[in-house]
């Protein structure tokens, strides 16, 4: 199957998202997307371009993700669409839906949400992306 170090070191990363950077906005992207930093807004990567996006035990994203291959070892909050196959690490923190054909999961690794297993060729209307909103902080004494 798939891990982190077969995937990882075969992967070419075009684009390098760093520690210090946070994006707020959508991104769409080809090739490999490495993600140290913060996306605040969704990621979309066309299906059937072989594209990849990591997440680090680093990363954040806050919004949907949409690309072939995800890998995910960093903090997602949104639902994940995964065109060909998902990997989930040891660090891997997923809130919102997470849409698969193959899925590797490992120990430690959280959802919270469901899991869909979606037949290859599986044509159903994904959902469309929504705004991410940041909510005011309330304080109660």
């Amino acid at each position: 199957m798939f891990s982190s170090k077969d995937k990882g070191s075969n992967t070419h990363y075009d684009t390098l998202i760093s520690v210090k950077t946070e994006i707020t906005g959508d991104v769409k992207f080809t090739g490999g997307l490495h993600i140290d930093g913060v996306i605040k807004g969704n990621l979309v990567a066309e299906a059937g371009s072989g594209a990849v996006v990591r997440v680090s035990d680093k990363g954040r994203v806050e919004g949907q993700i949409s690309a072939p291959n995800i890998i995910i070892n960093g903090k997602v909050i949104g639902d994940v669409h995964a065109g060909e196959y998902i990997e989930l690490a040891k660090k891997a923190q997923v809130t919102g839906d997470v849409y698969y054909q193959m899925m590797e999961m490992v120990m430690g690794a959280e959802v919270n949400g469901k899991l869909h297993h979606q037949a290859k060729g599986d044509n159903r209307k994904k959902p469309e992306p929504v705004a991410v909103v940041a909510t005011p902080e309330v304080k109660v004494d």
